[in-house]
């Protein structure tokens, strides 16, 4: 956010990182209590679909959508249709009933261990969309086979975002942006005094190589920010370092993306997005931000001659500034095809 203007920031441990919720100062009456409020949507969210809480709705339904019909609650059913939504459009790069590879690679308690052939094929057996069934009639869901879990890990950080800030709106509130770890961003309304030049909010897009630098400065006009990346979550096996993204497809971890940053009008959708493109990497970039479409994304790969490539779509010059440095690649695409995959 830039430096020269007031916010009154309130922020809380929730999912595992820190929210933060950012007003313009002395904009909006009982902004803090706002904001308190608005932190408090994220931690409800939580305790529903927590799957590291054994009395969440999403640990009820992997407990027991295997053995027959599970009723949703209202709140919680448009995820699970978001989710298999989503599957759909990525073609399987996001899957919400991937949980079985998230345990199998010890990625569920943070503790990475690589699963023998055995497991991991017992784990692809019970991983996948194609074996959960939604009943939108009488809002239900059951798994086709044992062993399927559902983990919102890849979604749940912008659900709650997008609840918090809808909670926000309604209380009349035209400005703010709430983030969920900086990795999930979701901005409404102008930072500062609205008029002139100024418009939306500007963001910093960490460097994936480079602690303590930005990639880029975005602007997010009413728009949502998700990225992926494996920087700072990964393992050692064999000298190998295995990211915490694993591809739901091959049920390994994906692998030739540095970072995927998805820029959507939901923050469910631009989390769930960005971890489809880290998955997919180039090739996918026409799936996830077709060309002249309203969803832009942001893709860092290595480059030649051990510099950074950068694929951005669908963002111009007013939407993104890419801070300089040696041996960094930029293509753009806008309204034009995307790149030949690598």
């Amino acid at each position: 956010m830039a430096d020269d203007l007031h916010t009154l920031v309130v922020g809380r441990e929730a999912m595992a990182c820190r929210f933060e919720a950012a007003f313009n100062a002395g904009e909006v009456a009982d902004d803090t209590e706002l904001a308190i409020d608005a932190l408090d949507v994220v931690d409800q969210i939580e305790e529903r679909i927590s799957i590291y809480r054994p009395t969440s709705e999403f640990s009820r339904i992997n407990a027991t959508a295997a053995e027959g019909w599970v009723e949703v609650s209202p709140d919680v059913w448009p995820l699970l249709v978001r989710g298999r939504e989503l599957w759909e459009l990525t073609h399987g790069a996001f899957d919400l009933a991937a949980g079985s590879l998230v345990r199998a690679w010890g990625f569920l308690r943070r503790e990475g261990r690589t699963p023998d052939d055995t497991e991991l094929a017992a784990a692809r057996a019970a991983a996948g969309m194609q074996h959960v069934e939604l009943d939108p009639e009488r809002r239900r869901v059951r798994f086709l086979r044992p062993g399927i879990e559902i983990n919102p890990g890849a979604i749940g950080k912008g659900w709650a975002l997008d609840r918090a800030v809808s909670y926000l709106a309604q209380r009349g509130v035209a400005s703010v942006l709430v983030h969920g770890g900086q990795s999930s961003v979701l901005a409404r309304g102008t930072q500062g005094p609205s008029g002139g030049d100024r418009h939306g909010w500007r963001v910093g897009l960490r460097h994936p190589l480079r602690p303590g630098r930005r990639l880029a400065t975005i602007t997010l006009d009413d728009k949502a920010l998700g990225t992926s990346g494996s920087g700072t979550q990964f393992f050692i096996d064999r000298g190998r370092k295995l990211g915490h993204i694993l591809d739901p497809r091959s049920g390994r971890p994906a692998e030739g993306v540095i970072s995927a940053t998805v820029i959507a009008e939901s923050a469910a959708d631009a989390d769930a997005l960005a971890t489809a493109l880290y998955v997919l990497g180039p090739a996918g970039m026409n799936t996830i931000a077709p060309p002249g479409g309203a969803t832009a994304a942001v893709l860092v790969l290595p480059g030649a001659g051990g510099g950074t490539r950068v694929i951005v779509a669908n963002l111009n010059d007013r939407a993104i500034e890419i801070e300089a440095e040696p041996g960094l690649q930029v293509e753009r695409v806008v309204g034009a095809a995307a790149p030949n995959p690598l």
